[in-house]
C-alpha cells in the first residue's frame, strides 16, 4: 500500500549527528584503499604495457611513475595495499568470534592502521634500498 503521508517524514540525520567511530572510520577506509588499489592496477598496466610497447611510450609512462605525483600514489597504494590486508586479517579474527567487544575493537584498529604504516614505510626503505 502507498505512503500518504510521504512528504511529511523526517529525514534520518545519520552522519550529522553521530559522532565518527574508529570502526566506521576503518570501514570507510577499507572501501577507499580497494578503490584506490583497482585504480593502481590500471595505472601499473599501463607501465607494463608501456614497457612491451616501445622505448618512448615506455620513456612517458615511467616519468608519469617517477614524478612526485607518480611516487604519491605509488606511496598511497602501498599504503592501500598493506592497510587492506591488515583489516582482511582483523576481520578473518572476527569471524572466529574474537576481538568483538568495543575495546579491543578500538585496540584493533589502532594496531592495524599501526601495522600498515610501518608495513608501508619498510616497503619503501627495502625499495630504495634495492634501487
Amino acid at each position: 500500500m502507498a505512503d500518504v503521508n510521504r512528504g511529511n517524514r523526517p529525514l534520518s540525520p545519520h552522519l550529522t549527528i553521530y559522532r565518527p567511530q574508529i570502526n566506521s572510520m576503518m570501514s570507510i577506509l577499507h572501501r577507499i584503499t580497494g578503490v584506490g588499489m583497482s585504480l593502481a592496477f590500471f595505472l601499473i598496466v599501463w607501465w607494463l604495457l608501456a614497457a612491451s610497447t616501445g622505448e618512448e611510450y615506455f620513456d612517458t609512462a615511467n616519468w608519469v611513475l617517477t614524478s612526485w605525483i607518480g611516487i604519491l600514489i605509488l606511496v598511497g597504494s602501498c599504503f592501500a595495499l598493506w592497510y587492506h590486508f591488515c583489516n582482511g586479517i582483523r576481520h578473518l579474527i572476527w569471524d572466529t568470534g574474537r576481538g568483538l567487544e568495543i575495546e579491543q575493537v578500538k585496540k584493533s584498529g589502532v594496531v592495524t592502521f599501526g601495522i600498515a604504516g610501518f608495513l608501508t614505510l619498510l616497503t619503501i626503505v627495502v625499495a630504495v634500498r634495492g634501487a
